[in-house]
């Protein structure tokens, strides 16, 4: 998890780097960092040395070893090229002058192979660079078609990422829409819940007001704060015991017709009948 690197920049749907401040900030904040670092000497301790001894012959070991124990570079020895005598002590010396006699016979084959060199060179040589023109011809024809597919796969690498970047914000671009459109739907169901809130409260003191205010009377249940049907409900079964009331009355006045019409010596009876009947109504109605 360490190792894991989060990108979280999409440059192609990205926008905004161009704008006033943003190069001056992000400069801002690598200044930042680079004076909050403190490297340390041994920070690169974890790493592996290279291995350069595959690669070292021994001219350069040798070199290497010069350099590390400060030793002047050895100078270009000429001596080869010199047809020195021998020494003026040792001139009646033969084995002085076979030495000299050699170094000037090695002086002259190598001028004969210099001069047999630029002899084969006048023949073959215009062949021979032709040759290695067209080598090196092939090898740059080579180099260019390799060239060329690395262009290629760049490019296509870069296609794939923007291609992946663009399906990502079009992602990204609906996720964010559908999360604005559910706030606003939250929103507006928050406030609908108020403003019924409100009518609720409304109708819960308007039916608080117009309550009859009877000592004996039962506590009538309270009213639930739902969507405004228990207060319809309420209406509505008072309405019914109304319109129950008003069918009793009827039925209580036709009886005591019945009982007039029947009984006309008995005034005094029909009577009480009658307030009883009276009673009982008054009685059902509360």
């Amino acid at each position: 998890m360490a190792d894991e690197v989060i990108v979280d920049a999409l440059p192609y749907i990205d926008h905004g780097y161009d704008d006033v401040g943003v190069r001056e900030s992000a400069l801002a904040m690598v200044e930042e960092e680079c004076r909050r670092y403190r490297p340390t000497k041994n920070y690169l301790d974890h790493l592996p040395l290279p291995a350069s001894s595959p690669f070292e012959t021994p001219l350069m070991i040798n070199e290497f070893e010069r350099i590390q124990n400060r030793l002047p570079m050895e100078t270009l020895s000429m001596k080869r090229y010199e047809l020195p005598p021998p020494p003026s002590g040792k001139l009646s010396e033969v084995s002085a002058w076979q030495e000299s006699i050699e170094n000037s016979m090695a002086q002259l084959e190598h001028q004969w192979v210099r001069s047999l060199n630029l002899e084969l060179m006048l023949d073959y040589g215009t062949e021979a660079w032709k040759s290695y023109l067209e080598v090196f011809t092939a090898m740059q024809a080579k180099a260019q078609i390799q060239l060329q597919q690395l262009k290629k796969d760049m490019q296509d690498v870069n296609w794939q990422r923007k291609q992946a970047q663009t399906q990502a914000g079009d992602k990204l671009r609906a996720l964010e829409a559908h999360w604005v459109l559910l706030v606003s739907k939250n929103y507006e169901i928050e406030t609908e819940c108020v403003e019924l809130e409100k009518v609720v409260q409304a109708a819960r003191e308007q039916l608080e007001k117009l309550a009859p205010p009877a000592d004996n009377a039962p506590t009538p249940p309270l009213v639930e704060q739902t969507n405004g049907h228990a207060a319809e409900e309420e209406s509505n079964g008072n309405e019914a015991m109304e319109e129950d009331e008003a069918e009793t009355q009827v039925q209580a006045e036709a009886e005591a017709d019945e009982n007039s019409q029947s009984n006309d010596g008995s005034g005094n009876n029909n009577e009480e009948e009658k307030e009883d009947e009276e009673e009982k109504v008054s009685n059902d109605s509360s």
